[in-house]
C-alpha cells in the first residue's frame, strides 16, 4: 500500500499551514486536523447555504505514523460511539443516557491521543442524531449500525500528533461553490434522513443501550455489529 496519500480539508478559508494544537476540543475525536480522502466530500464540508469554501489539498507520509482505524474489523460501532460521547456535547435527556455515557467510555473507549492519526466515521448532523438517539435508548445498536451506512459520508482522517503534522505537505486548493456543493450536501443528508425514518418504522428486537448495560455486554459479544471495513483506508505500521 502506498505510504504517501493525498487528503483534503474542507474550509471557508485557505489553510496552507495547519497548526498543531488548534481546533475545537469538542470535535468527534477531540482536537485535531480533520480531513478526508475525497476531494468532493471536502468541498461539501467546506460550504454552507450562505458561503463558498475551499478544498485544501495535502500529501501525508504515513510510513512511520501510528494509525488507529476505528472502522476496521478490530473495532465495533460501540468503540466509535464511545469516542464520540467522550468528546462531543450530547443532549443527555434521561438517567439512562447519563449511565450509558459512562458505560460506553469505560467499556468501549479508545485513547485516541495515543495515536498520530485516526480514521473513522464523520459525525455530521445526521450521524450525530443517530448516535444521540442510541445514547438516549431510542434505537438499537443494530439500527445504529445500519444508520451509519446511510448518506455515504465516507471516512474522515484526523491528524492528532505534532509528528503527524510534520509529515503533512500543502499542495494547493480548489474552490468549492455553495450553489453546487451545498445542494449535494443537502441532498445526501435528506436521503439519509428519509432512509433512517424507514429504519425506525421497522420492528427491532435488537439491543438497546439499556440492554447492553444490564447484560454487561462487551466488545466480544457476537450480537454487537462489526464494522464495515472503511473506504479509503490508509496504511498502519
Amino acid at each position: 500500500m502506498d505510504k504517501q496519500i493525498t487528503i483534503y480539508h474542507g474550509s471557508e478559508k485557505i489553510v496552507e499551514r495547519p497548526v498543531f494544537g488548534e481546533g475545537k476540543k469538542n470535535n468527534d475525536f477531540g482536537r485535531g486536523f480533520y480531513c478526508t480522502a475525497s476531494e468532493e466530500l471536502a468541498k461539501e464540508w467546506a460550504v454552507s447555504s450562505l458561503r463558498d469554501g475551499f478544498s485544501n489539498c495535502y500529501t501525508l507520509n504515513t510510513e512511520y505514523l501510528n494509525i488507529l482505524h476505528l472502522n476496521s474489523p478490530d473495532y465495533t460501532i460501540l468503540n466509535w460511539i464511545a469516542v464520540l460521547v467522550e468528546h462531543r456535547l450530547f443532549s443527555i435527556k434521561t438517567p439512562v443516557a447519563r449511565r450509558a455515557k459512562r458505560y460506553l467510555i469505560d467499556n468501549f473507549g479508545v485513547n485516541v491521543n495515543a495515536f498520530d492519526v485516526i480514521t473513522g466515521y464523520r459525525a455530521d448532523d445526521s450521524y450525530f442524531d443517530y448516535a444521540e438517539s442510541f445514547l438516549n435508548n431510542g434505537i438499537t445498536v443494530q439500527q445504529l449500525a445500519r444508520a451509519m451506512q446511510l448518506g455515504k459520508l465516507g471516512e474522515q482522517i484526523v491528524l492528532k500528533s505534532e509528528f503527524a503534522f510534520s509529515m503533512l505537505k500543502y499542495e494547493g486548493f480548489g474552490a468549492a461553490r455553495k450553489d453546487r456543493y451545498y445542494v449535494c450536501r443537502k441532498a445526501r443528508d435528506d436521503e439519509a434522513s428519509r432512509l433512517y425514518l424507514e429504519i425506525l418504522e421497522e420492528e427491532s428486537d435488537g439491543l438497546y443501550i439499556q440492554d447492553i448495560m444490564r447484560g454487561e455486554i462487551k466488545n466480544d459479544d457476537p450480537r454487537i455489529p462489526g464494522n464495515i471495513s472503511g473506504q479509503g483506508t490508509v496504511g498502519t505500521r
